[in-house]
């Protein structure tokens, strides 16, 4: 005989219709009232909470029983689906309630150290401690079923278009970039380590050398790095590469996708093709390679009509080589006061930037920070730039281009948050594209990828990077939504040569080159077809999609701020047997 109820539903989706239904329920205990002749209880599964009553018309054994339920005891309920007399329209439930005529108590409880409710406004660290706990809440069952739906979802996509999802190694050699690796010793090879993949980047490659011809995998990487709302240490990408393409033959596929996705997730139709704008008109108009285009603000050049004024900072910029560039906040004048901008000005400074010029637009007359420095006329000439109006604010930086682009561009997004612009029910899709192949470091006087070294430039700028690497254009794209980087890739060099001068570039000799990616450039001699691919960020997409404003709510067992996992409280430290096996004596540092 079992000891565990067949459950006919689950709690959350019992409706009117059911009345008068024999059901069968298993769940938690939310809470229980005794009202004398009558026990009430909230039973919870995943899908809801569900009225439970127990009446003096059951037996006094099994009354006593339920008078015994605590919350969070694990039960078994059997009885009938009745209308319920005071309705609870606040839950899809609460037109009807269950005359229990059994109960079955599978586990007690003690009482838990956290509420399990969403609402509870709990320290995340001890919610993450007792995740457990945490996930038994509707908020946190319901990310992870969306989770689900869109991994789902990509899965019936890419399948129909072809492609094989394939598994790439956990366990593979440090990559370039070794400082953020996770390293993980070897026992049988004594004083080696493997580490854990950032990406499946090469290996992806190595299949399409293969004929696998259109991978996909929705796959583990790991990045030990600084952690923000949307990084973890470990993350998940949805992970695509594809043979015989070029840019216009991935993006078709990938605007596929999310029309898909949108659709069947969000129940929203996506305009397709999707807008395309080059890396540097993004930066010039928006100060960031991931706009924001739900909203205005765009960054204007003021380089012309202050390069006659007496400012020195203005004058300073320009003589260096820099930039004065400013944005318009519509109606900001009358909405942000002296101590705001003084704000403003303060996280300008933390981007680099010295300081920050302001100019009101009065009805009457233009004030400004530089009042000493520009008349009217010369302020009238300004603002025109900008086709500014009464009420509206002038914010300017000038500075290095990179220090003006960040500034600015984290400025606009933040007091667009600020006025309430950031509409969340919009879904601003596009495409950044002709990103740089390289970035120059002024420091260490060298050129660096922007995206990786296997990244392939446009066919018409291959003559550049004998002459002048740095204003080479990569054929590399980002999917961007509302200002947040959804995922990027790029079309992958196929040329041994072109891949030769590629690493020349970046002042990589051969010996380098066979060190770091020597098994890749085996591959490429077998011949290799012409590919690319793309990687999302699938904690990230999740989080968008579903509203969250951090990864670790849509993730089952994240990791803190501090890279720690609280429930099984690693990392922690190995016994001094495990690392005599490996071959590793500790330094204290």
């Amino acid at each position: 005989m079992s000891n565990v109820f067949k459950r006919t539903h689950m709690c959350g989706v019992l409706r009117a219709e059911n009345i008068d239904n024999e059901v069968i329920l298993n769940g938690w205990i939310q809470k229980r009232r005794n009202l004398g002749g009558l026990i009430f209880c909230d039973v919870r599964d995943k899908t809801g909470i569900v009225q439970v009553v127990f009446d003096d018309k059951i037996p006094a054994e099994l009354f006593e029983k339920a008078d015994g339920l605590r919350g969070e005891y694990v039960v078994g309920i059997k009885g009938t689906v009745k209308e319920r007399h005071s309705k609870n329209l606040e839950i899809p439930t609460g037109e009807i309630e269950i005359f229990a005529n059994d109960l079955i108590i599978y586990s007690e409880a003690e009482t838990p150290p956290i509420y399990i409710k969403d609402d509870d406004n709990v320290d995340e660290n001890l919610r993450l401690k007792y995740r457990y706990l945490d996930l038994r809440k509707n908020k946190m069952q319901k990310n992870l079923t969306f989770r689900h739906n869109i991994t789902k979802a990509t899965r019936e996509y890419f399948d129909s278009q072809g492609f094989t999802e394939v598994e790439t190694p956990m366990l593979i050699n440090p990559t370039p970039e070794g400082a953020r690796d996770y390293l993980v010793p070897s026992r049988v090879h004594p004083g080696e380590f493997y580490a854990l993949p950032q990406s499946p980047q090469m290996f992806k490659q190595l299949l399409m050398v293969g004929g696998t011809d259109k991978y996909m995998q929705i796959v583990k990487c790991f990045r030990d790095e600084d952690l923000r709302a949307d990084r973890q240490p470990e993350f998940t990408q949805i992970d695509l590469e594809m043979s015989f393409v070029d840019v216009d033959d991935i993006l078709e596929v990938q605007e596929g996708f999310l029309k898909k996705l949108f659709k069947d997730i969000m129940k929203v139709d996506i305009i397709t093709p999707l807008p395309r704008i080059p890396f540097d008109e993004a930066m010039e108009r928006y100060g960031s390679d991931k706009p924001d285009t739900r909203f205005g603000f765009e960054l204007k050049k003021l380089n012309e009509q202050v390069s006659e004024s007496t400012f020195p900072v203005f004058l300073g910029a320009l003589a260096a080589g820099g930039d004065v560039r400013g944005i318009n906040i519509e109606g900001g004048a009358d909405q942000f006061s002296r101590k705001d901008i003084d704000k403003f000005q303060e996280s300008t400074k933390s981007f680099g930037a010295k300081g920050l010029v302001w100019i009101k637009v009065g009805v009457d007359e233009i004030t400004s920070s530089v009042n000493k420095f520009f008349n009217q006329d010369q302020l009238k000439d300004l603002i025109s730039v900008f086709l500014a109006k009464p009420g509206d604010l002038i914010l300017i930086v000038a500075d290095k281009p990179k220090v003006v682009f960040d500034s600015l561009g984290f400025l606009r997004r933040d007091i667009a948050n600020k006025m309430g612009l950031l509409d969340d029910s919009k879904y601003n899709l596009l495409w950044v594209v002709d990103f740089p192949l390289y970035e120059f470091d002024e420091e260490t006087n060298k050129y660096f990828a922007m995206h990786h070294p296997f990244t392939s430039p446009r066919i018409e700028d291959i003559p550049m990077l004998d002459t002048d690497p740095g204003k080479v254009k990569a054929k590399a794209y980002d999917i961007i939504l509302n200002g947040v980087e959804l995922g990027g890739g790029s079309i992958r060099i196929h040329d041994k040569n072109l891949q030769r001068k590629m690493f020349n570039v970046l002042g990589l000799s051969d010996e380098e080159c066979q060190r770091k990616f020597g098994f890749l450039l085996e591959a490429f001699k077998y011949g290799t077809p012409p590919h690319g691919g793309l990687a999302y960020g699938l904690d990230r997409l999740v989080m968008l999609l579903s509203g969250e404003h951090s990864i670790r709510e849509v993730m089952a067992f994240p990791k803190n701020q501090s890279a720690q996992c609280m429930v099984s409280e690693a990392p922690s430290i190995a016994s001094d047997e495990q690392l005599e096996e490996l071959g590793i004596k500790l330094r204290v540092l």
